[in-house]
Formats: structure tokens, C-alpha cells, sequence
């Protein structure tokens, strides 16, 4: 039987800061969530080359630049005041957000 796909406290459009790897320090919104793999495709982060095959006339095939996955383990999301921070959960008035561990602003 297959696993159920696990939920992530991070969403698409997130800021997020890299914190172990070869990219460690980058900073990125994240462009795509990839649950059944457990990564997350971090805009500028994770550059791989690929071959690409030409098309059509006006295409242009070669060899271009494609951000891959990254580990969900590696990232952590970016508070606007503290920097990089977990995320925390609030329950207000049966609505549940979001927050910054550090300083408690909302994400």
C-alpha cells in the first residue's frame, strides 16, 4: 500500500535560507514542493546542468541551468525581523497561522 504524502509547514512562495550543503547561506522563495520525494525546489539554489533537445526551428537546444531538489531538512523559513527561524503554530478564534518561534510575528 502507498505512504501517505507528508505535510510540510512550508508553502510555495516562502522565503527560505539554506542551512547545511554546498549552498549553505543562499537565500530563495521556493518555487515548487515535491512531497512523495520530501524536497523542495528553492528558486537559485541546487543549480544542475542539463542537456536539452531542440524542439522546433526557433528553439534553442544546449546545455541550460534548472534548479533541483533539496532535502526539507536543509532549509529553514525567513522571518522578516529575526532571520531564519522554525515555524510555530497559533490558534486563535478556531483559525489556525502560522508564526516565528523567536519573536511570534506572523509568516
Amino acid at each position: 500500500m502507498a505512504e501517505a504524502a507528508k505535510k510540510f509547514k512550508l508553502r510555495k512562495e516562502d522565503n527560505v535560507e539554506v542551512i547545511s550543503g554546498k549552498d549553505k547561506g543562499k537565500r530563495g522563495r521556493i518555487l515548487k514542493i515535491l512531497r512523495s520525494k520530501d524536497r523542495v525546489v528553492v528558486e537559485g539554489v541546487n543549480i544542475m546542468k542539463k542537456a536539452k533537445k531542440r524542439r522546433n526551428q526557433q528553439d534553442r537546444g544546449g546545455i541550460i541551468e534548472v534548479e533541483t531538489g533539496i532535502h526539507y531538512s536543509n532549509i529553514l523559513i525567513v522571518c522578516k525581523k529575526c532571520g531564519p527561524t522554525r515555524i510555530g503554530y497559533k490558534i486563535e478564534e478556531k483559525e489556525k497561522s502560522r508564526v516565528c518561534r523567536k519573536c511570534g510575528e506572523a509568516l
